[in-house]
């Protein structure tokens, strides 16, 4: 019977825990599984949308069953999944943003925004450490490394410098680079 009872909870524990509402693991790994398809901000944002509907349902189980531990639950699925749709909408005005020529992370290959987006740490003004050789222009501090804003990886300015690409003409009859 005890066994039989610890089995009904393991189940009803697994079956609630892979809903596809954002902040359980299933809406963790419907974000996952729609991430190179659609983009981080993309995937998010329909995590989101499927976990709101989803909560919905858990709202009307509460109200079916009057569980309020039920209600409390979907309270606190309604929080984690508001910050997470803040969060996509965040994501999506990065992805919008204008992007800097001649320069990507080497690690995830995105070009970094344009914009005053990094803060110095000993002045706390912000800057556009590519526009300014990754020196702060108040205080003159100078960052050996500099950290992109997708994958939150740093390397050193050298490594962002993406080669331009060589374009091919013809003059005179001869080919030149230039």
């Amino acid at each position: 019977m005890l066994i039989k009872s610890i089995l009904a909870i393991d189940l009803g524990l697994l079956i609630f825990n892979i809903m596809p509402v954002y902040p359980l693991d299933g809406g963790k790994i419907l974000w996952s599984l729609l991430w190179f398809p659609l983009g981080r901000a993309k995937s998010l944002m329909v995590s989101v949308v499927v976990g709101l509907i989803g909560i919905v349902g858990v709202f009307a189980l509460a109200a079916f069953s009057w569980s309020p531990w039920l209600g409390l639950v979907g309270v606190y699925m309604l929080i984690s999944c508001w910050g997470a749709l803040q969060q996509a909408r965040v994501l999506l005005r990065r992805e919008k943003m204008p992007r800097r020529e001649g320069f990507a992370c080497p690690s995830c290959k995105v070009a970094p925004p344009l914009g005053e987006l990094w803060k110095c740490v000993k002045c706390q003004q912000t800057f556009d450490t590519f526009a300014t050789g990754a020196t702060c222009p108040n205080c003159r501090t100078e960052y050996p490394t500099t950290t992109c804003g997708e994958c939150r990886r740093q390397f050193p300015m050298n490594e962002w410098v993406v080669p331009p690409v060589a374009t091919y003409g013809v003059v005179n009859g001869g080919v030149t680079i230039r």
